[in-house]
């Protein structure tokens, strides 16, 4: 029999319950053996659904790091306890998949980093977007040099009243921010890893808080408590890259806008260009005229990396992380590629604050 990853989930709120448990559940290299959650009733929930009566439930995540038969746990709580709780990890021989954004900013991120080259064990953060078909399809034709060199794109992130008005994501001081740190990171993610560019040299950021104190929201998860909304309800930055290459962001909750989009990319190179505004399009220029080609994704016909069947996004996230536990496969996401995202994000707020462009050196 393979040898299976014991795994500890440490926060078992929604995205435990609605994208890591399950995927787990469904990992053949995975078994969840402790529960932890700050909320006694939660962990002994997850272990009913996802569980075994004799697995461990925990309220206090010390206590499950003690365990000397876990291999690796899973960091699924606030943002604020990112850090703290994935040092604690490392620092006691886990494996660590740690739910985005990495940290809450750059300086918690590099105690992270140096956690993991200390300990020698595997750090990777919840970007599952990355393993998208189309995204998935994207990198592979960015790879092969079709786009040539990328001087500009777009990472959007933009909802139409769609808040989240459950758990701690609309409190500024829980999670380090609002809509930019929440799912702005996922477009700034997949837009840096197809430009493959990882050195920002500055950027100018622009956050609002203009629908906060609204009632009668029309929000689709139920109207917000607006003493409870400390975060921004929008967030945008243009961020210049060391080699010229520039980036705008644009992340909303509740932007009053008609076409939504969310957690998507545009990159513009000088043989071609991408976007994902009507499914994935690559535009390029075939015998001296203009084209636009739309891949059958459908077909079968993306390159999904060596170690990994395919599947839903999450699925693939959780084999990519047992796969390099097990020394079977590489990391797809990085933690020191998402330690970037996360120093670009604080920029973007920093900026804000300071009404001045942010240099990162």
């Amino acid at each position: 029999m393979d040898k299976k990853v014991r795994i500890g989930v440490i926060g078992c709120g929604g995205i435990a319950n609605g994208k890591h448990m399950p995927a787990e559940k469904r990992n053949p290299a995975a078994e969840m053996v402790a529960f932890c959650d700050i909320i006694e009733e939660r962990a002994i929930k997850a272990r009913e659904d996802f569980g075994k009566p004799e697995d461990k439930v925990y309220t206090d995540y010390k206590e499950l790091l003690k365990d000397k038969t876990i291999d690796a746990v899973l960091v699924l709580t606030p943002n604020c306890a990112h850090c703290e709780i994935t040092v604690a990890a490392l620092n006691a021989g886990k494996h660590v998949l740690c739910e985005k954004p990495m940290a809450m900013n750059y300086a918690e991120a590099k105690k992270m980093l140096d956690a993991r080259d200390k300990s020698g064990k595997i750090l990777t953060i919840g970007y599952q977007n990355r393993y998208r078909g189309d995204a998935l399809y994207l990198k592979q034709l960015a790879q092969e040099g079709m786009f040539g060199e990328v001087y500009y794109a777009e990472a959007i992130a933009i909802r139409r009243r769609a808040v989240p008005t459950w758990g701690v994501f609309i409190d500024k001081e829980k999670q380090g921010g609002g809509p930019l740190i929440d799912i702005g990171t996922h477009a700034l993610d997949l837009t840096l890893f197809m430009m493959d560019n990882y050195e920002p040299a500055y950027c100018v950021g622009k956050t609002f808080h203009k629908l906060n104190n609204q009632v009668n929201t029309g929000n689709a998860w139920g109207d917000w408590d607006p003493a409870k909304f400390t975060a921004e309800d929008s967030a945008f930055g243009f961020v210049v890259m060391k080699n010229g290459a520039v980036i705008y962001l644009k992340s909303s909750w509740a932007l009053n806008m008609a076409d939504p989009r969310e957690a998507i990319t545009t990159i513009c190179g000088d043989k071609a260009g991408a976007d994902m505004l009507d499914g994935l399009r690559i535009n390029t220029v075939m015998a001296g005229k203009q084209v636009m080609i739309k891949p059958d994704l459908a077909g079968g016909s993306v390159a999904f990396f060596a170690g990994n069947v395919g599947g839903a996004p999450e699925d693939i996230e959780a084999q990519t992380f047992t796969n390099a536990v097990l020394g079977k496969g590489k990391l797809y996401v990085t933690a020191d590629q998402a330690a970037v995202v996360t120093r670009i994000l604080e920029g973007i707020y920093k900026s804000e604050e300071t009404g001045k462009p942010y240099y990162f050196d």
